[in-house]
């Protein structure tokens, strides 16, 4: 019998190309027109008052129609926090993509640093949106939302580490998975609002990763498991032998650095 004509990958992926740039460039297109209208609108708020500013007035200062305001936001509190929906793809998709070895507590630490680079990107934006979600109770109850969707995010991805044959009546994985979730965005919202109130300034990069430091020492022992790894990765981040009275470490180079230093710490403290 004669076998069917092979498609090569190359000739079967050609046809997706166009469709994925037009996706790209209307998804593009999408955000630009979110950032407008949320320039409007913090416009007229901070001038007008958020009570005394309609949703046509927006759509005007913006230069579009009103429906097109609500093809994009549903509502004037919604318009003021554009680029939420993209970063909570962006830091899912960190999750999605992690490295085998690295640990799940490390993985959750680099996908909401996805949202600290979205307030970096445009620091007077987010100065003057953090001045307004202060002021308004409505806007303050739209960030508490955002902020309630990455810890579930975050809190689905940390028990899906742990061991799932150790799950039962009493045991306490979900409820360190969920604080451990809360841990790393309390952490991240407190050094934003921290760079918030100082204007924007000062290292937030070193900032935040000092704050992480904390929570992977608070939390990270008890969270990984149950994770799977890769043949070619080590299960620690770092192999500790003494000879005589030197200690000499080998690690991955891409192991988290506090976890290789915990690691040499805990083999000093046992000789």
């Amino acid at each position: 019998m004669s076998q069917p004509a092979k498609t090569s990958p190359r000739a079967s992926s050609a046809p997706d190309a166009p469709e994925s740039a037009a996706g790209t460039r209307a998804a593009a297109q999408r955000l630009k027109m979110r950032r407008e209208l949320a320039t409007a609108a913090m416009e007229l708020f901070a001038t007008k008052g958020y009570e005394a500013t309609t949703v046509d007035e927006i759509a005007a200062t913006a230069g579009v129609a009103r429906r097109t305001f609500f093809r994009h936001f549903r509502s004037k509190e919604e318009a003021i926090f554009p680029d939420h929906d993209d970063t909570l793809i962006r830091a899912e998709a960190v999750l999605d993509v992690a490295p085998a070895h690295e640990h799940p507590l490390d993985t959750v630490c680099r996908g909401i640093k996805e949202v600290m680079k979205m307030y970096a990107a445009s620091p007077a934006v987010s100065v003057e949106r953090y001045r307004l979600t202060r002021e308004v109770p409505a806007l303050r109850e739209r960030e508490i939302a955002s902020v309630a969707r990455y810890e579930r995010l975050f809190t689905r991805y940390l028990l899906a580490h742990f061991d799932e044959t150790d799950h039962h009546d009493g045991n306490d994985d979900p409820l360190l998975a969920e604080v451990a979730a809360s841990a790393v965005v309390t952490a991240h919202n407190h050094v934003l609002r921290r760079w918030l109130r100082a204007g924007g300034q000062g290292d937030v990069e070193a900032q935040l990763d000092h704050a992480f430091s904390i929570v992977r020492k608070t939390f990270g022992t008890g969270i990984g498991a149950g994770r799977t790894l890769s043949p070619a990765a080590p299960s620690v981040p770092a192999a500790v032998r003494a000879e005589g009275e030197v200690l000499v470490a080998v690690a991955r180079t891409d192991a988290p650095l506090d976890e290789v230093m915990r690691t040499i710490e805990e083999a000093l403290r046992a000789r």
